[in-house]
């Protein structure tokens, strides 16, 4: 068994690392709140990420189970519309658009 002391050691290593590895994006990010190449980042980054699992996930579906092709692809019209109709606001556009989803699977 490792003595007292190497583990305390190995503790303060591993929260120095740790706080360092949180602390370093904060700090960049300090400097760069002026750049336009961050400020064009934060408008695209979350639109590319739920536009690359929401593919992900239609493909997933689609081809796990072919003849729900069209309920996807009406889930997804039904969850773009809520989302520009109701002030952008994702989560109330998801969870409709999935409970679509749901209901066009199990009822038909």
């Amino acid at each position: 068994m490792p003595s007292t002391s190497y583990l305390i050691a190995v503790l303060v290593i591993v929260f120095t690392i740790t706080l360092a590895l949180r602390a370093i994006p904060f700090a960049v990010l300090r400097m760069l709140r002026t750049s336009a190449i961050v400020r064009q980042l934060s408008v695209w980054m979350p639109v590319g990420i739920l536009a690359i699992l929401a593919v992900t996930a239609l493909r997933g579906t689609i081809t796990a189970e072919p003849h729900t092709t069209l309920y996807a692809l009406l889930a997804v019209a039904v969850t773009a519309g809520t989302h520009l109709a109701f002030g952008r606001r994702s989560i109330l556009s998801v969870g409709i658009g999935t409970t679509v989803y749901v209901v066009l699977v199990n009822a038909f």
